[in-house]
């Protein structure tokens, strides 16, 4: 007999599905999938929406996860060398505020996950009940995930603490040695204090700024909505405008399944 999935997979799940069923429709033919462990049920209910449905479109990936999901799916990969933009792309989240902005880069792939959210047309973010906060910094504890040229970390390092951040070179936990993300660049972590966490984009600025920083995995006024999924089976939906919203159940077959 299969065990039941744990609650917090089921949040995720009704998160990905409702998003899927939301913002993905026949009309959509390219396609972004970002990272993070909710996105496996991204794909999943893209699958579900039937082969029909799927023919003709392109999905292009945030990373090597994201990758191997679209390719096992037998669905088709897209080349972001080819288009300057997308319909729509689905991503994970680390942890969102209350005006949508977000912590990414848990998974090292804050780089390619904000160059597809820079390129779709909508973005939009999906994530268990664990991830909704007011303040960042609030429930994801560890950090900004910063990508840094390996060469520059040292001093990278340095002057985040001179802005009044923690930071921590990301260390690999079946390595030895740091983190490598799909761009060959490492990753710091950077706790900062409430004050700055409250003015997201403002603190992106400064860090993005500084020399050797590639990119930040701070996402401020990208996305068009963020679904969190709870463990009543409820979604609750938070869209720009301030605008929240309810779902009750998300149904099991998708609505565009052909």
């Amino acid at each position: 007999m299969t065990a039941a999935p744990p609650p917090v997979e089921i949040a995720k799940r009704l998160a990905a599905f409702a998003a899927v069923d939301r913002h993905i429709g026949l009309e959509h033919k390219l396609i972004g999938i970002g990272s993070g462990s909710t996105v496996p049920y991204v794909v999943d209910r893209i699958v579900q929406q039937g082969p029909k449905a799927n023919a003709g479109r392109l999905f292009f990936p945030t990373g090597f996860q994201s990758k191997e999901l679209i390719l096992r799916a037998g669905l088709a990969l897209g080349d972001v060398d080819m288009f300057t933009r997308l319909d729509v792309c689905i991503d994970g989240a680390d942890e969102v505020d209350a005006d949508l902005n977000a912590i990414k880069g848990g998974g090292a792939c804050q780089l390619r996950e904000k160059v597809l959210a820079d390129m779709a047309d909508t973005w939009v973010m999906v994530a268990d009940y664990r991830k909704n906060s007011t303040v960042l910094g609030t429930n994801w504890k560890q950090g900004v995930p910063i990508e840094v040229v390996p060469f520059a970390y040292v001093q990278v390092l340095a002057a985040l603490q001179k802005m009044g951040g923690t930071p921590i070179l990301r260390m690999g936990k079946a390595k030895a040695g740091p983190v490598v993300s799909d761009n060959g660049m490492f990753i710091i972590d950077c706790v900062f204090p409430e004050p700055q966490m409250k003015q997201p984009a403002a603190l992106l600025r400064d860090i993005k700024l500084l020399t050797g920083v590639v990119e930040v995995g701070l996402f401020c006024g990208m996305a068009k909505a963020a679904y969190f999924g709870n463990d009543d089976g409820s979604v609750t939906v938070r869209a720009t405008g301030g605008v929240t919203e309810q779902i009750a159940s998300v149904p099991d077959v998708p609505p565009t399944s052909a």
